[in-house]
Formats: C-alpha cells, structure tokens, sequence
C-alpha cells in the first residue's frame, strides 16, 4: 500500500475501518448476538480507543505543534462533540449505540413528554458524528509520512464493529427493515473513508501548529464519544467486568503502538 497515492491510502484505511459498521450491522440483523457479549467487544474497543489517541494523536500533535495548541484543540473537540452529542440526543439519538429494547419505532420517535427517543434520521447523524473524528485521525496519521497507523486503523475498525452490530439490532428490533439498516452504515462507511481522505488532503501543507491542534480536536472528540456512549453501554451489560475488558483493550493497542 506504501506505493500508492496518500491521499488513497488514506481513503482505503478509512473506509477499511468504516466498514467495520456495517459488517458489525450485517451480523446484528442476521444473528441474535447476546447483548453481553456485544457490550465486551465494546468495551474492550473503548480501552484500544482510549490507547490510541493518547500515545498516538495526543503525543504526535505535542511533537509536532506544542502543548497550547494540542491542549486548546483537545478542550474545544470534547467541547464540540458534547454539544453536538446533547443536541442529537434530545432529537432521539441517545440510545444509537443501545442494542436492547432502548430504540423506538419511527411512529414511536417520541415520548409522552414530546421529547424524541427514537428517530431513525438523528441515529444516522449521531452514528456519523461519532465516526468523523475517528477517520479524520486516520488521514491525519499519514501526515508523519511511513503510512497510516497501524494502531489507530485497528482501533477504529474494533470500536466500529461493536458499534454497527449493537445499533443494528435496536434498529432491527425497533421495525426497520434490513435494507434501511445496511443503507444508513454503507453510507457512514463511505462517508468514513472520505473523512480520511479529506483528513489527510486538507491539512497536507498547513503549519505544525494548526495540525497539532485539528489533531488534539480529534482525539478530545472521540475521547467524549468513548465516555458518553461506548463505555455505558459496556457497563450497562457487563457491570463489573467492564472495566477489567477496557484495560484489555488499552493494553492490547498499548502494545501493538509499541510494536509498530
């Protein structure tokens, strides 16, 4: 892969990660996967997440712009993700991640309050906002030249499997059809592999500081996508043994960046 363009390779390795999502969907609308085990492989995803952005993004984005710009970058990602989270949430994307009985039909998209629960389109939205940060990362790892990473790529593609196949069954048991199903994670796939792309093209020529801080936004990004909805789900199911799965998974990438 060495050989090719960046620019593709940064796209391919996006969308290779993407379509974790939608093979995790295929295996949530064709097997009843037990919910306990959907939640360990997110958990142990949270902890190869946690992993890779603190020894990959967060300590290339100091070694390339310095600690203010990594810090405001990383302070004004979780800030940005969080405000976009709470407001999806509130049009019926809290429980995107929820494989359980926590997803609504879209005639039942809201409560007795009026509040919505359950909304097909703002689960697509959440779903895409949750995988932006991760695949611009992506693209960006190709900035230091060598190729992507080998840690984020893996990263990305274990914490988007438990994420397609937990979404796709509340999806599957909230009424909508396979093929609603397949075509909302294909389309996040691909929007996967283009967000990496324009990761890596995007930010190609533009000064260390400014990179280090779109890389620090990033990584706070996914880091408050990990806290507000990967590691309750995993609690959620496996209680206490979630965090024991989550230093598994933080080991497990630790060594692999050590490796690489």
């Amino acid at each position: 892969m060495d050989a090719l363009p960046g620019w593709l390779q940064a796209g391919l390795c996006g969308l290779l990660a993407g379509g974790a999502l939608l093979l995790g969907a295929l295996a949530g609308v064709r097997f009843a996967v037990p919910q306990r085990l959907v939640a360990a492989i997110m958990a142990f995803g949270s902890g190869v997440l946690i992993s890779a952005l603190s020894f990959e993004l967060m300590d290339e984005a100091i070694e390339t712009g310095g600690f203010g710009p990594t810090a405001a970058g990383f302070l004004v990602g979780a800030v940005v993700y969080t405000g976009a989270n709470w407001l999806l949430a509130r049009r019926g994307a809290r429980h995107r991640k929820r494989s359980g009985g926590y997803q609504r039909a879209e005639h039942e998209a809201q409560d007795n309050t009026g509040k919505a629960n359950g909304s097909g389109t703002a689960i697509a939205i959440g779903a895409l906002l949750d995988g932006i940060p991760e695949s611009i990362v992506i693209g960006l790892s190709l900035l230091k030249g060598g190729g992507a990473s080998l840690a984020m790529v893996v990263a990305v593609f274990l914490s988007n499997l438990p994420e397609g196949l937990s979404s796709a069954s509340g999806m599957k048991n909230a009424g909508r059809s396979p093929k609603a199903i397949y075509g909302i994670w294909a389309g996040i796939a691909l929007a996967s592999g283009l967000a990496s792309t324009l990761g890596y093209t995007v930010f190609h020529r533009f000064p260390p500081e400014l990179l280090a801080a779109t890389t620090a936004v990033a990584a706070g990004g996914v880091l408050a996508m990990v806290v507000d909805t990967m590691i309750p789900e995993a609690f959620a199911q496996t209680h206490d043994f979630a965090g024991l799965i989550t230093v598994a998974g933080f080991l497990a990438a630790f060594s692999l960046s050590k490796m690489a």
